[in-house]
């Protein structure tokens, strides 16, 4: 084995700095390293198998774990047998946290599409959400940090970038001026006019400035896939999970950008059966389903979390949790089918993935013909739907 063995759990910002730890650790061969989650009572589980299951398969290596469950449940963590150490999630990309020596000029690995931290931490305080204590306040890149990051997987061959963060349209607050997100999205767009692709992970619909508004409905390589941090679609609950918005501004929003750009591709996390969610909520939260014409849905039963203010308020029942979940996921799976379906006969660019599949701009899954080279971008008329995949 070459390197240190990653085991990453959770978001695509764990998955952004694991593979900036695969250049920063190098030549580390007999080490593991968990990167954690900890988004749910779910997620902690999965970590502590994901941590078992590495020991069983490695005993003689060295386990470390880091990342927010390493923050939010240290204690309980560290006192696994399995495990050797525990590296503060804020210090995971400072080597001397790691102690082996520093690369002066770590590059990233080649990958088809590579991802790009712009911002980290978060302000904010959802009822709900125990990532705060996990990843601290709102920390961004400088513009010329990101243009430099952006450079070096453009020299190794991406496609297509995808910015990410912990709360990526919070990008910029804590900088001098304040700038936008747009901003940052236009910089780098003007900057490199040999990226094909720029794809944007998961944004608070609220704090979409008007730039990266008309970045997202006129700019072809931006990339028609808006993956929106909803959580639900009644204003109540909307209220006491202390979010910044209203069902109605998620619906404007869409609204507005369906109408300049009828293409895009809309997804949102959804929560189901948050504390005192009454039926007639949990209907709300399905019919907005419909009304965004979301299909690509990220459905979380609600999970409590000891320490957030949602972990006090009245539960529902863990069946009542399970049943909601699922008629969030049949809804989204039933918008899906029918938007797959409307991508036939169609032609589609199409981002050529290693395992024989490959994304369209709205992020559509597609099986490629035999021997198509990964990285490159192919256009392509899928007729039919099998399993989820364009054929």
């Amino acid at each position: 084995m070459s390197g240190p063995e990653i085991r990453t759990l959770g978001c695509r910002l764990n998955i952004s700095e694991s593979e900036r730890l695969r250049e920063l650790l190098g030549a580390e061969d007999n080490m593991i390293v968990v990167n954690s989650c900890a988004v749910t009572a779910e997620a902690v589980r999965q970590t502590r198998q994901a941590i078992r299951r590495a020991r069983r398969a490695r005993p003689d290596a060295r386990l470390l774990v880091t990342g927010c469950a390493a923050e939010v449940e240290r204690e309980a963590i560290a006192a696994m047998p399995e495990v050797d150490g525990i590296i503060p999630n804020g210090a995971k990309l400072d080597p001397r946290a790691w102690n082996v020596a520093a690369n002066a000029s770590p590059r990233p690995a080649a990958r088809t599409r590579a991802f790009v931290t712009v911002q980290n931490g978060c302000d904010h305080a959802c009822t709900f959400c125990i990532i705060p204590r996990g990843r601290g306040p709102s920390r961004s890149l400088t513009i010329a940090q990101v243009l430099r990051e952006v450079g070096l997987h453009l020299d190794r061959g991406a496609s297509e970038l995808v910015l990410t963060g912990v709360d990526v349209t919070s990008w910029g607050h804590d900088l001098p001026g304040s700038p936008p997100l747009g901003a940052l999205v236009a910089a780098i767009l003007s900057t490199f006019p040999e990226l094909p692709r720029l794809r944007m992970s998961s944004l608070d619909g609220i704090e979409i400035d008007p730039l990266l508004f008309e970045l997202f409905v006129g700019e072809d390589r931006l990339m028609p896939h808006l993956h929106l941090s909803l959580q639900h679609g009644h204003d109540l609950i909307l209220k006491r999970m202390k979010r910044r918005h209203l069902r109605a501004d998620a619906v404007d929003l869409v609204t507005r950008l369906k109408a300049a750009r009828p293409e895009i591709a809309i997804g949102a996390d959804l929560i189901a059966g948050f504390p005192t969610e009454s039926k007639a909520m949990h209907e709300a939260n399905l019919s907005i389903i419909h009304e965004l014409d979301i299909v690509h849905g990220h459905i979380f039963p609600f999970s409590s979390r000891e320490g957030t203010p949602a972990a006090r308020m009245p539960q529902l029942r863990r069946e009542i949790v399970k049943k909601r979940a699922a008629d969030l996921r049949a809804a989204v799976s039933m918008r899906r089918a029918a938007w797959l379906d409307s991508l036939t006969g169609q032609s589609h660019s199409v981002l050529a993935e290693r395992d024989g599949t490959g994304y369209t701009p709205h992020f559509a899954r597609l099986r490629l013909p035999a021997g198509t080279a990964a990285g490159t971008l192919v256009t392509i008329e899928p007729n039919s739907v099998q399993e989820g995949l364009l054929i």
